[in-house]
């Protein structure tokens, strides 16, 4: 079309042709590709690239509100899919997608992907001068991010038997589990959310009602049990801390209970626990072997008992012959969510280390905590405790430093640990201020691929910061 500017990106993919294209084709995979800096959410869609479908998304453009239509029109399975902007914020937009097979001196890829814009910005001459620089910059950056996340997903589950599996999963609108349950499904697996009420759905389980049904969890090939109060929802008291202590042993050990007496029941149990597990330690390497916390006179060893509790309440699973993992999360990072999210604000407005800044922070990107979870379902000889971090744990005040930069902002004013106490209590010796210096000996010895293994990496892939320029 005429006066249209162009964007040509191409991705070599380890997996053939009809593998990335089923990966595109599935639903929930315009979710799993959104950048997460994007303020872009789906409205409305039938999971369709078929011609005729319409894909309504809502995002903002300098805080103006937007709403984006989309229309597939052309569907040629394994090799195209094309959609084009019915209305939205450009003037014209056509996205042609193309997957190729290509020939083995491009070892280890096995195909490629191509993604092709034409598109023209709206207001004409004003359009073209002052949001040239910035559209182009956006373009660049989503497929940074998209070309990137659709390697490495696919990279992950070419690593294993691509036999298709039931896979239940609590906590599946969580975080963690929202993005494990759209990796998963893009994988070809069958999801089946775990809730507390009510199924509503014919994949859903409530395993927790008074008389579950007597198929719930019936079959099931893996379980992954993510559900669990959020210890950062307030301000612990005798109360709160009660919740958080019930919401994980108690419904745990009942889940556990109701796994163990099926007839068929799951080959793997993924729990998840947590690094605070092993208390305040200083600058101890630990690893799993390590010796776990001890519950301390003032109490800031909380965390570490209800771990230890939590991982005990696996004991029927494990007694049944279940194959039990117990997932020892640090701190997940990304800004849809937790730990990232709530920093961002601090970091840009100068915002410095946690007290000393000495404390050791073990952290995990959040597509390396899903990959490290399918990973351990995968493979066969993981049992028991397993330290879900980067190789690389990090002191605060490095952690901070690397997020301003990334920010473009210097961490200048730290938060004195006796403020952190007086605003946060007991909570903020046990989230902010303890220091625990954890490695994945476990996952590293098993071979796992890790996404993100240095902090600096892991923030400009999650804020936007890379560019993939167009080839043309």
């Amino acid at each position: 079309m005429a006066n249209c500017r162009q964007y040509i990106a191409t991705q070599g993919l380890t997996v053939p042709a009809q593998t990335a294209f089923d990966y595109h084709d599935r639903r929930g995979a315009l979710n799993r590709l959104v950048p997460p800096w994007e303020s872009v959410t789906v409205e409305k869609s039938d999971g369709s690239l078929e011609v005729g479908s319409r894909v309504i998304l809502r995002t903002s453009i300098l805080g103006v509100p937007v709403r984006w239509v989309a229309e597939h029109t052309e569907y040629q399975p394994p090799t195209l899919f094309c959609d084009h902007q019915v209305s939205g914020p450009f003037a014209y937009w056509q996205h042609r997608h193309s997957f190729e097979t290509i020939n083995q001196n491009h070892a280890p890829f096995l195909s490629q992907l191509s993604d092709e814009i034409s598109y023209r910005l709206p207001f004409g001459f004003l359009g073209n001068t002052f949001g040239a620089g910035k559209a182009r910059k956006t373009i660049e950056a989503m497929f940074a991010y998209r070309h990137r996340i659709t390697h490495d997903d696919l990279k992950l589950y070419s690593s294993y038997e691509p036999t298709p599996l039931r896979i239940a999963i609590s906590g599946s609108n969580g975080l963690v589990g929202g993005a494990l349950s759209s990796m998963l499904g893009l994988f070809g697996h069958q999801i089946h959310p775990i809730i507390r009420g009510e199924k509503r759905l014919p994949s859903e389980h409530s395993p927790w009602l008074d008389t579950p049904d007597e198929q719930t969890l019936e079959n099931m090939d893996a379980v992954v049990h993510l559900a669990g109060k959020s210890i950062a929802s307030g301000r612990w008291n005798a109360n709160l801390k009660a919740e958080i202590r019930d919401s994980r042993v108690s419904k745990t050990r009942q889940l556990c209970e109701l796994l163990a007496s099926r007839k068929n029941p799951p080959k793997v149990l993924v729990c998840a626990s947590a690094t605070g597990i092993y208390g305040e330690r200083g600058d101890e390497i630990l690893d799993e072997s390590s010796a776990m916390g001890e519950l301390s006179q003032t109490g800031c060893g909380f965390l570490a008992d209800v771990g230890k509790q939590w991982e005990e309440a696996c004991q029927p699973a494990i007694d049944a012959g279940i194959r039990v993992i117990h997932a020892r999360f640090g701190i997940i990072l990304s800004p849809k969510g937790g730990a990232l999210q709530k920093m961002l604000t601090p970091a840009k407005l100068l915002g410095g280390s946690l007290g000393s800044g000495k404390q050791w922070w073990s952290w995990i990107s959040l597509d390396d905590a899903i990959g490290a979870i399918y990973h351990c379902i995968q493979h066969e000889t993981l049992h028991g405790p397993v330290n879900l971090v980067s190789p690389h744990p990090t002191q605060n005040r490095q952690f901070v430093r690397q997020l301003g930069k990334a920010l473009g902002r210097p961490a200048i004013f730290p938060a004195p640990a006796a403020g952190l106490r007086i605003g946060l209590g007991e909570m903020a010796d046990a989230l902010l201020l303890s220091s625990a210096r954890v490695v994945p000996s476990k996952l590293l010895e098993s071979n796992y691929s890790f996404r993100f293994t240095d902090l600096s990496d892991l923030f400009r892939y999650s804020l936007g910061l890379y560019r993939k320029p167009s080839e043309i």
